[in-house]
């Protein structure tokens, strides 16, 4: 048993290793004054300044933080609505075909969603005139279509464990189905939409390859303007970028997971209250 012990314990170091040391490193170098990213000379944040001079840069990453931010919020809200159709109305025509639909962005090679988007985008201008060309809106769609299978997916299985007893009796109370939605299960499956939203705005803050395909001018995404410095030779105010964004997204992480502690908690002592007033 002791031996199993110390094997797990290994095996988990040598995991976190393999995937944190890399990322320590950069940030680690990011702070160096060397420009040869590899070479150590001494300790300085020159380059966090020379970052915060980089128009490119720093209009991408504005652009960027914003179609996360629409990205997450329309993934959020059609994701629910697929999970609630798959969770909530049993069997229906069409269920099959509806379940096939959402979850196949997941398995989809991304240069095939980009190219079939970018088809769809250039036939309907040319039959309907709309969209206008390619920019931020077709990114922001394009990165929904994909985001929104990860969001359903998240909400059905909150929703396939949540106890449907609760909703049952809020009906039979006469409550209406949307008062039911707003006052019980959003509550309840509100962790879920939090960690959606969370993983849809990672994964389009990520994008490269879609947002490649479906992108204009003027509408130059963060990692497009990373691909393109890397290529050309690694520099350390990439490093200070990264840094940065590892930053801001631990900062987020950490700050949904005490929110939806507390809001367990809550629930927690709610349910303990209710069922002490039963007795």
């Amino acid at each position: 048993m002791k031996q199993k012990s110390w094997f797990l314990r290994g095996a988990l170091a040598l995991g976190f290793a393999f995937l944190y040391l890399p990322i320590l490193s950069l940030v680690v170098y990011s702070f160096n004054d060397n420009k040869l990213v590899t070479v150590w000379s001494k300790f300085s944040v020159k380059w966090y300044g020379v970052l915060l001079q980089d128009e490119p840069i720093l209009s991408a990453a504005w652009l960027s933080l914003k179609i996360a931010f629409m990205n997450a919020t329309l993934a959020v809200i059609l994701g629910t609505l697929v999970a609630l159709a798959l969770a909530r109305f049993g069997a229906f025509r069409g269920r099959a075909l509806l379940s096939s639909l959402a979850t196949a962005p997941l398995v989809m090679p991304e240069v095939i969603t980009g190219l079939s988007l970018l088809l769809l985008f250039v036939a309907m201008e040319q039959f309907i005139g709309w969209p206008a060309g390619r920019g931020t809106l077709t990114i922001v769609i394009a990165h929904a279509t994909f985001s929104m299978s990860y969001v359903a997916v998240i909400v059905q299985s909150r929703l396939t464990g949540m106890d449907v007893s609760i909703e049952e009796a809020a009906l039979d109370l006469g409550a209406k189905p949307a008062k039911v939605f707003m006052v019980i299960t959003l509550p309840i499956i509100a962790p879920a939409l939090l960690s959606g939203w969370l993983l849809a705005f990672t994964l389009s803050l990520d994008d490269l390859v879609i947002a490649s395909f479906v992108s204009g001018p003027g509408s130059t995404t963060l990692p497009m303007v990373i691909y393109s410095k890397v290529r050309l030779g690694l520099s350390p105010e990439i490093n200070a970028l990264a840094t940065l964004l590892v930053g801001f997204v631990s900062i987020a992480v950490l700050g949904a997971g005490l929110l939806m502690a507390r809001q367990e908690r809550l629930r927690q002592r709610d349910v303990q209250m209710a069922i002490a007033g039963n007795k």
